[in-house]
């Protein structure tokens, strides 16, 4: 058997699902796209999607809910400067193609001549960061039940105070193709399977909550028993710990932020102050500030859609542009922007690979893939040893931020309050509010223990939600404010 280059292998399958089954072909593609440049405009894509989901959940020990999901349809886009019309239709058909074209290009005048020049057809390029593999189909029906009521019991077995346990297995397989105006094909075949465990203690009347999980861009197999162990002894510590957890004081203090998902408040604080269209606007905390100080010494940030099989990976954005890992910071130093294809051009720069769109339905904009902070030199018990009085936060929960300002408000779903170097007892309600740009200069010790979350994160902008990841190290901030409950 002769195998292809994983690139054609993605459009063959993009093809197979999206073009024949409907009577088309690449002909009808740049049949529509030349509708669209009829009229004066400076870029054209069309962008097809089959997606297929499957999600199960498990509640008192029995799996209550199962469903299954199949969508697929094409959105067809004209951009003109800074204008963008959008059409988008379930039918795959060479009718509602020609009309959404047809659509979309009132966008910009006729021009003189209706002589179109066809593009030459280019495979964009691409990588490969993942495998081709329908994630839904790497387990059967039964075995993902058993699955989850083994997390079940695994749970209930680890302590007595463990009071309700549930449980959710989601897996989708997700098939894309774009075609642009200039000739460029793309497809990406992106699969993506996620486990949650949440678990209720209760101890003297007393119930408190923890949660764990994680996943990726591979299949089901990934959650074997040592990855399901170490999802349910997180969820059944942390809410332990919380039922421990006595009030968090409030002040303005030292913070510390455990490895790993407490990168959200990177993700959030920093990371969309650091997207195109914000920049491009002047709306962001960080516009006008490429080459200038914006962090404290040793602060690296990168934006990496290359990471393989990560949550927040792609082999190709949704634009047809090759992923890329994009430093954004470097040494406390502003170095660019993430950008999609309309902001990158408006502002005389190249893409980065960050055009995303949660489907066929929506529009791409500037978005996050995996963001990170890159490790220091600090042991994390250097760092915790090193607060008089303060915060040591290790997980969180809810946010949010103010582009704008760059202002944020964080809860903190696991902490500990530390005096002289000692973590002394676990705390609850703390609220962590700053300013992030101003948040980065306060970085005073980086942690050696630089770790990516589990792969449970997911962005939402403007409505739409698409997956991400984020990581970092352990980090001291100096003199952030403490919202708490004592």
């Amino acid at each position: 058997m002769i195998s292809r280059e994983p690139t054609l292998e993605r459009l063959a399958i993009a093809k197979s699902l999206l073009l024949t089954p409907f009577g088309l072909d690449e002909s009808h593609l740049t049949r529509a796209l030349a509708e669209i440049k009829a009229h004066q405009v400076d870029e054209a894509d069309l962008y097809f999607q089959y997606t297929r989901s499957e999600g199960w959940s498990l509640e008192e020990g029995i799996v209550k809910t199962g469903s299954f999901s199949i969508d697929q349809g094409v959105g067809v886009r004209a951009v003109s400067g800074e204008k963008t019309a959008f059409a988008y239709s379930d039918d795959i058909s060479e009718a509602s193609l020609l009309d959404a074209a047809r659509t979309v290009r009132t966008i910009s005048a006729a021009t003189q001549s209706k002589r179109v020049k066809t593009a030459t057809q280019k495979i964009a390029g691409a990588r490969s960061l993942y495998q081709g593999l329908d994630p839904i189909t790497t387990l059967d029906s039964a075995a993902k039940v058993k699955l989850l009521e083994k997390i079940e019991k695994m749970a209930r077995a680890k302590d007595p105070r463990v009071a309700q346990v549930m449980a959710g297995l989601a897996s989708e397989y997700d098939v894309v193709m774009v075609a642009r105006a200039d000739g460029t094909l793309a497809a990406d075949v992106r699969p993506l399977v996620r486990l949650s465990v949440t678990v209720i203690a209760e101890q003297k009347g007393r119930r408190e909550v923890g949660s764990a999980g994680g996943g990726g861009r591979f299949g089901l197999a990934y959650f074997d028993e040592a990855i399901m162990t170490q999802y349910v002894d997180e969820a059944v510590k942390a809410a332990l710990t919380n039922l421990e957890a006595r009030p968090a004081p409030a002040g303005e203090m030292t913070v510390v932020l455990g490895p790993g998902w407490p990168g959200i408040l990177l993700h959030e604080a920093i990371g969309h102050g650091l997207e195109g269209d914000f920049n491009r606007k002047g709306s962001s905390a960080f516009s006008g500030r490429i080459g200038q100080r914006v962090a404290a010494k040793g602060v690296t940030v990168l934006d990496d859609g290359t990471l393989p099989d990560r949550r927040g990976s792609l082999n190709v954005d949704d634009e047809g542009n090759t992923s890329q890992r994009n430093v954004l910071i470097e040494d406390g130093i502003l170095k660019g922007y993430i950008q999609d294809a309309m902001n990158a051009r408006l502002m005389g720069v190249k893409p980065t690979g960050n055009g995303r769109r949660e489907s066929y339905a929506s529009i791409p904009m500037p978005r996050m893939t995996n963001t990170y902070m890159l490790a220091g030199d600090k042991s994390p018990e250097e760092i915790v040893a090193s607060i008089k009085k303060g915060l040591y936060a290790t997980n969180f929960g809810g946010g949010q931020v103010d582009i704008t300002s760059g202002k944020f408000v964080f809860s903190a779903s696991e902490a500990y309050w530390v005096e002289n170097g000692k973590i002394l007892y676990p705390v609850k309600g703390a609220t962590i509010v700053g300013n992030g740009p101003d948040a980065l200069t306060r970085v005073s010790m980086i942690g050696n223990d630089m770790k990516l979350d589990s792969g449970v994160g997911t962005c939402g902008k403007e409505g739409q939600s698409v997956p991400v990841g984020v990581g970092q190290p352990t980090l001291r901030i100096d003199g952030l404010t403490v919202g708490g409950t004592a």
